[in-house]
């Protein structure tokens, strides 16, 4: 499994380092961020599974950063502030975050929490690739997300269908990232299409697989890109590049 990417926004030096390097011990990608502005760079740049959230960033309002992030995305956010009255929790809560956690803490309990969210919400959101004004390279290809058209080597225009585009979108998010059939079908909002108790799940994966392998592979049957991982799932085990229109 990937490791966790975690942003930590909060504008006080000392505990955005603290916060860092204690989630860097403890088996994560700890990224800080000081502002909204850092921390829209980070989420435009790649993956990220996780923000803490300083309620009180100099002049910014976390809760107001919470509300807006969450009118586009779906990343789990915990709100981390000195403020711990019932009624300041019930705001947090109300802008959509998915935890709080009152200052001082103990590290450990942080890390407990930060695990609880993750476990929780399974990384799905964050395997959904919410941008879609971009255009993706790999090996010659060409996405362009904006006007969802993909393009072989040779120039000439693939035709994809709904399923199989927004499959392409979650691995040109995730490259390199070994990613379970539940996690896919999570990020593809299909995991009540298979039944209460999600019979034949994986094998509906397993067949959208092998219709997008069908298209971009040269040889579907030896893939290069669309990758089986023994024991995971798939990986998409090519370098993606990101390019702004």
């Amino acid at each position: 499994m990937a490791i966790p990417r975690i942003l930590v926004v909060d504008d006080d030096v000392e505990m955005r380092q603290m916060m860092t390097q204690f989630l860097q011990k403890h088996g994560t990608i700890a990224l800080p961020a000081a502002t909204e502005e850092e921390l829209a760079a980070h989420l435009e740049g790649g993956r990220v599974d996780l923000i803490l959230l300083d309620v009180m960033l100099g002049d910014e309002s976390g809760l107001d950063i919470c509300g807006r992030l969450r009118q586009d995305q779906d990343v789990p956010i915990i709100m981390v502030s000195a403020l711990s009255a019932d009624h300041q929790r019930m705001e947090g809560y109300a802008v959509g975050a998915d935890d709080y956690i009152a200052k001082p803490f103990n590290p450990e309990l942080l890390l407990a929490r930060v695990k609880a969210v993750l476990h929780r919400t399974r990384r799905s959101s964050s395997l959904v690739h919410r941008r879609n004004t971009k255009t993706f390279t790999f090996a010659g290809w060409t996405y362009d997300a904006k006007h969802n058209e993909a393009r072989a080597p040779s120039g000439v225009q693939v035709s994809l269908s709904r399923r199989e585009t927004a499959l392409l979108r979650v691995l040109l998010a995730n490259p390199h990232i070994p990613l379970t059939r539940e996690e896919i079908a999570a990020a593809l909002d299909v995991t009540g299409e298979a039944g209460p108790q999600g019979d034949g799940l994986g094998r509906a994966i397993d067949v959208l697989v092998g219709r997008l392998r069908a298209k971009i592979e040269v040889d579907p049957k030896h893939p290069l890109f669309l990758r089986t991982e023994r024991g995971v799932g798939y990986v998409f085990a090519v370098d993606v590049m990101e390019h702004d229109r």
